[in-house]
């Protein structure tokens, strides 16, 4: 059986505490897009994990291979498998390749060998994968609060619209970027913002992480400055990752002065 697990934006993305556990509240929304790896799996005599295309690290650390052995674990009749994974999701871009690569196996484990687990339980597991895995169960346009897993759907649709995503490599440290950040009460908050037609959005639907990661990546935000000088009626950096997005009315040519990897999705 092969899946397509999808990538996904953050559109805001306000830190509002500190917790005694070590994460952080936040709020965001987390939007999908119509940007896939593809994962096969196969029952087979032992387990096997191999990826190829844009590399993701460590096989033992993949989150395709920590989903399986979670479910096995609780399930161990499960029979072994082999795992297939084409990467197109860069890794460290804030798009979430990587939650959607553990979620959509635990999705597919529990297909293809009737488990008969439900989104709620689902949702349980992906939580143990980390903290934005639960989204990609759902996979639809959600409000995050909590330390990203407490999901809320609304009814958000970016059909009609492209976004040009911009993707220029460059691994931030989240760990750096939550020491550096200033919490601070927003001007305006991303659950009422989300709701205003996104012509509004610009300076008011905003990512607390931009002050801090185009302070010790200038480029970061010369890239937002040419996507709004290209027509965008909104940009912004995704997560913590280093990957820029904007959204467009119409579709565009890419900025000739644009010198990174970048990819053009009608929504």
């Amino acid at each position: 059986m092969i899946v397509f697990p999808n990538a996904k934006i953050n559109l805001g993305l306000h830190v509002a505490s500190r917790r005694e556990d070590g994460y952080h509240n936040l709020g965001t929304v987390f939007y999908p897009l119509p940007f896939y790896d593809a994962l096969e799996i196969i029952e087979n005599k032992r387990f096997s994990f191999e990826s190829t295309g844009i590399p993701c690290g460590d096989d033992a650390d993949n989150l395709c291979t920590k989903a399986f052995h979670l479910l096995k674990k609780d399930f161990p009749s499960m029979p072994e498998v082999k795992m297939h994974l084409h990467k197109m999701i860069p890794a460290g871009g804030g798009l979430g390749g990587g939650s959607a690569d553990g979620a959509f196996t635990l999705l597919l484990l529990n297909e293809k060998f009737s488990l008969g687990l439900d989104k709620v339980t689902l949702c349980e597991y992906a939580l143990q994968l980390g903290s934005d895995c639960p989204f990609f169960i759902i996979n639809q346009p959600c409000f995050a609060s909590g330390r990203g897993e407490i999901l809320s759907r609304i009814p958000l649709s970016l059909q009609g619209y492209f976004l040009l995503l911009v993707m220029p490599g460059i691994h931030i440290s989240t760990r750096r970027l939550f020491e550096e950040i200033q919490i601070s009460k927003p001007d305006d908050q991303v659950a009422e913002v989300i709701h205003r037609p996104i012509r509004e959005w610009n300076g008011h639907l905003k990512n607390d992480f931009e002050p801090v990661a185009f302070r010790m990546y200038p480029e970061l935000e010369k890239i937002k400055t040419q996507l709004y000088e290209a027509g965008a009626v909104y940009a912004s950096m995704t997560g913590t990752g280093s990957t820029i997005f904007g959204i467009f009315e119409n579709r565009i040519s890419l900025p000739e002065n644009l010198n990174y990897h970048s990819v053009l999705l009608p929504l």
